[in-house]
C-alpha cells in the first residue's frame, strides 16, 4: 500500500531509469525509492529535515541526496520528464493564477514625517487677479 506523498509503482517505473546509477566513490547509494519518498514527503509537508520519519532512513541521507540531485540537474530532468509525459496523455491542467491583491491603508499611514509638527497650519497666500501672490497677513 502506497502512503500519502509517496511514489506509486507506476510512477517509480517511469522515473527509476532517470536516476543516477552510481553513488559517491567507494560507496553505494541507499535505496533510491525510499530516499526519494522521504524527499517527496518532506517537500509536501514542509517539515524540517530533522523531523523526517524514520521509515525513510536517516534525514541526512535524504537531505544530501536532495542537495546533490539539485546541483547535478537530476531534479530538473525528473520534472521535465514528468511534465512532458503527463502533458502528452492529458494529465496536466496548465492553469495560470494571477494574484491582484490590493491592501488598503489608513490615510495617516502614508509615510508622514515624524518629529515636531506644528499644531496649526501656516496661512496659504492667495492669488490676486493678475496672478501675483498676495502677502499673507
Amino acid at each position: 500500500m502506497v502512503r500519502r506523498h509517496e511514489l506509486t509503482d507506476r510512477a517509480w517505473a517511469e522515473i527509476a531509469p532517470l536516476l543516477p546509477v552510481k553513488g559517491r566513490p567507494g560507496g553505494q547509494w541507499a535505496d533510491h525509492r525510499r530516499v526519494l519518498n522521504g524527499i517527496l514527503w518532506k517537500l509536501a509537508t514542509g517539515v524540517p529535515w530533522r523531523d523526517l520519519p524514520e521509515r525513510y532512513g536517516p534525514w541526512q541521507t535524504c537531505y544530501e541526496r536532495f542537495r546533490r540531485w539539485q546541483a547535478d540537474g537530476t531534479w530538473q530532468r525528473l520534472l521535465a520528464h514528468a511534465q512532458t509525459r503527463s502533458d502528452a496523455v492529458g494529465e496536466v491542467d496548465w492553469e495560470v493564477v494571477v494574484d491582484a491583491t490590493i491592501v488598503g491603508a489608513h490615510q495617516h499611514a502614508a509615510g508622514a514625517r515624524t518629529g515636531d509638527h506644528p499644531t496649526t497650519s501656516a496661512p496659504v497666500p492667495s492669488r490676486t487677479r493678475h496672478g501675483d501672490a498676495a502677502v499673507a497677513g
